[in-house]
């Protein structure tokens, strides 16, 4: 009998397989560029966005909530009713990252183009292909007149590519789930884990000088009362940091270690290096244009991975006993350390640890067995919301297409995974939620 059901709901996504298709298209013809790296409404469109996906969803007799996250910037939930104790979100995000220089694009970055099999456009990957899987799925139920015992919500969110806030707030109001399924990209294969990430910001202060008199403090001087006090350059001392940073990298990589996930995925990014004089806004230098002073601030802002294993709390103290060894290195650091701050920007991230015998887990690999494919299971090796559900109690897995280029010029979605992701969430929902 379920047998029948999967094959049911399968025939009814690849009779209509332009269904994912379109919609997929549909949704990144509406550019929804985070605002917090872009302020520009010609692509600052997530109420749009949200207004169409809304409308998506009551054809569906979905109930629907758009619920303002940040100013101007709603999450959409749609929600079937159902038993709380087999509750399940399918969960995307649909902001996106601005598409960079345009001219490395061999396609419109919104126009959504199929060529060679695949849809072309920023979020086709990353991740509205996902949402739209999700949706092709519920579809599908809907058209073979399964009903469902359990709960099953669809949670469009804003914002995940710059911290999480859309999801954070929904899980803030109570929407909430036992499982959830994250639908970013995966390639086809069952993502049960990723590693923690956190944002942390290192400043090094040093001393001013005129950089004429930068010998004085390079070359050995004779010390007497004529000799000009000697400034202390940060940038000198933050590339001392950096080569060291490198090597605690190689060294995490050779020490930490998951089975599921790539040697040397417990990384530490420096992902913005600023030097110069003085302290401005955001603690950043205030002077970035006068090579005649000996620099006396040198920020260094870091992404830092760890495994699904560790703690927030583990690495950031195994960091910051680095830290402060380093500055032990160093007569001017040791009256004058390294001030360390975490939380950068509020981005934080905690890791995703689901057993590989897990339920959810299981009903995935399952419906790839009843479709015929092959059954991965990998690491997550990026992050993603399902670490703020996870952190909140639900269950969390992350499964969805294949393609590639994300958050890099002509990203794609892959359509046959785009249809056999939507195949596989169906025979999911199927199995979690149950039918009456």
């Amino acid at each position: 009998m379920r047998n029948d059901l999967y094959q049911q709901v399968f025939d009814i996504i690849e009779a209509d397989r332009d269904f994912v298709i379109q919609l997929t298209r549909d949704m990144v013809r509406i550019p929804t560029v985070n605002p917090k790296f872009v302020l520009d409404p010609a692509v600052n469109k997530e109420p749009e966005h949200q207004g169409f996906l809304e409308g998506v969803l009551k054809e569906l007799d979905f109930s629907t909530e758009q619920l303002e996250a940040l100013p101007d910037r709603p999450n959409l939930v749609g929600a079937w009713p159902g038993d709380p104790e087999r509750s399940l979100i399918i969960c995307g995000h649909v902001d996106v990252v601005p598409e960079g220089e345009r001219e490395l694009w061999t396609t419109e970055p919104y126009g959504s183009e199929i060529r060679d099999g695949r849809i072309y456009g920023r979020g086709t990957l990353d991740m509205k292909g996902g949402i739209a899987a999700g949706i092709a799925a519920c579809r599908a139920l809907k058209r073979a007149g399964i009903k469902l015992k359990g709960s099953l919500e669809i949670h469009a969110v804003v914002d995940e590519e710059a911290g999480g806030a859309g999801a954070i707030d929904l899980i803030r109001r109570g929407r909430l789930a036992k499982a959830v399924l994250v639908a970013e990209t995966t390639g086809g294969a069952i993502a049960p884990v990723e590693g923690g990430l956190e944002w942390v910001k290192v400043t090094i202060h040093g001393r001013a000088a005129h950089s004429g008199r930068r010998y004085n403090a390079i070359y050995p001087q004779r010390f007497g009362a004529n000799r000009p006090e000697p400034g202390v350059s940060a940038i000198d001392i933050g590339v001392r940091f950096l080569t060291l940073v490198r090597e605690l990298e190689r060294e995490w990589a050779a020490r930490k270690q998951h089975p599921l996930l790539p040697p040397g995925i417990t990384t530490i990014n420096p992902g913005v290096v600023i030097g110069g004089s003085g302290i401005g806004a955001e603690g950043r230098p205030r002077n970035l244009y006068n090579n005649a002073i000996i620099p006396d601030v040198c920020v260094m802002e870091f992404g830092m991975k760890y495994l699904p294993t560790e703690t927030s709390a583990q690495v950031r103290r195994e960091f910051e006993d680095f830290v402060h060894h380093f500055a032990q290195t160093d007569h001017w650091l040791r009256q004058h350390p390294p001030i360390v701050e975490w939380d950068l920007r509020s981005v934080h991230f905690p890791p995703v640890d689901t057993p590989l015998d897990h339920p959810l887990v299981k009903h995935l690999m399952e419906a790839r067995r009843q479709l015929g494919v092959p059954v991965e299971f990998r690491g997550y090796t990026e992050v993603c919301d399902a670490a703020h559900y996870q952190r909140a109690g639900a269950t969390c897995v992350i499964y969805g297409p294949g393609g590639d280029r994300l958050h890099g010029p002509d990203e794609y979605v892959d359509i046959a995974s785009l249809v056999e992701s939507a195949k596989v969430m169906a025979a999911t929902i199927i199995d979690w939620c149950g039918v009456d």
